[in-house]
Parts: C-alpha cells; sequence; structure tokens
C-alpha cells in the first residue's frame, strides 16, 4: 500500500502552537534581561525572531506571517496598542523582505543574510509606524541607530537559528 505523506490538520495546528509558545517564552525571557546602560533606546535582542525564521522558513510565507500576526497579538496583550501596532509593521515587514529575498535572490539557506534583512526591515518597518502614529518623520533620524542594531542583531539570530534548527526541526518530524 503506498501513501503519500500529508500533514494533519490537527498536527499543522500544534506545531504552529508549540512555535507560538516558543516565541512568547523567549519574548517574556528577553524582557527579564537587565537594560545594559551603554545600549541606545530601542536596542533589543529580538530573540523570538528565531521562531518567526524558523516559520518562514521550514513551513513556508504563511505560516512565517502567522506567527508574526500571532506574536503581535501577545504584544498586544502585554504591552499596549502602540507596541502592538509596532511589532504588527516590523514583524509583517521582516518575514515579507526575507520571503521576497530568499525567492528571488535564490537565499533559501542562507539565514545569515536573510536574518540580517529581516531584522533591517523590521526596524525600518517599525520606524514607518511610528512616524504614522507621531505623525512627523523626524523619528527617521534615528533609523541610523536602528540600523547598526539591526545589523549586529540579525547576525546574532542568525548565528542562533542555524544552531538551534536541528533541534527546532525534531517539533516537525513525525
Amino acid at each position: 500500500m503506498v501513501t503519500t505523506k500529508r500533514t494533519h490538520p490537527a498536527r499543522e495546528i500544534a506545531l504552529m502552537g508549540l512555535l507560538f509558545a516558543m516565541a512568547m517564552a523567549l519574548s517574556v525571557a528577553e524582557s527579564l534581561l537587565p537594560v545594559l546602560p551603554m545600549l541606545p533606546p530601542g536596542f533589543k535582542l529580538g530573540l523570538s525572531n528565531i521562531v518567526t525564521m524558523y516559520a518562514l522558513f521550514m513551513l513556508g510565507v504563511r505560516k512565517g506571517l502567522t506567527i508574526a500576526v500571532l506574536k503581535s497579538c501577545f504584544v498586544l496583550l502585554t504591552r499596549a496598542p502602540v507596541a502592538a501596532f509596532l511589532s504588527l509593521c516590523g514583524g509583517l515587514a521582516s518575514v515579507l523582505c526575507m520571503a521576497l529575498l530568499a525567492k528571488v535572490g535564490g537565499l533559501r539557506r542562507d539565514y545569515l543574510l536573510l536574518s540580517v534583512v529581516g531584522a533591517l526591515a523590521h526596524n525600518t518597518g517599525q520606524m514607518f509606524a511610528c512616524a504614522l502614529v507621531m505623525g512627523s518623520g523626524l523619528v527617521f533620524y534615528y533609523l541610523p541607530v536602528l540600523i547598526v542594531s539591526g545589523v549586529v542583531m540579525g547576525i546574532v539570530t542568525g548565528v542562533v537559528l542555524k544552531v538551534v534548527m536541528p533541534y527546532i526541526n525534531k517539533l516537525n518530524r513525525n
């Protein structure tokens, strides 16, 4: 008897639930870390973005976007509507830019470069959202600081993703 490998809807929902729980746990853990005084405001590790990147690269664009939206809902529940809007704009920009670059640029497995691009898109998306909320383009003066932090943290999250990928893949095995 020949069987085709199909994903069951319940299994997909369970996997997405596990990924979302991991993203929430990483977000909470990151918020518990002390703020270092020498770092500029807005500098975050972005550890939960590792889960979003995994969903995007291993499960597809739709699942990556779903995790980004769910993370924004979590921000809405734990922080504020403005923070959720910034999270949503940054997350969607990040996932869409990484997906586009992976598809058009043929960089499907270059996690480091895709992570840096995703971090830069995330910061830029948040800056546009911030400009919209504040009604001023003056926020873009802070963009160079966020570009530097985006490159640094994009490298960190890209390296971490590559290291933990085999362990996260165990969630997606039969």
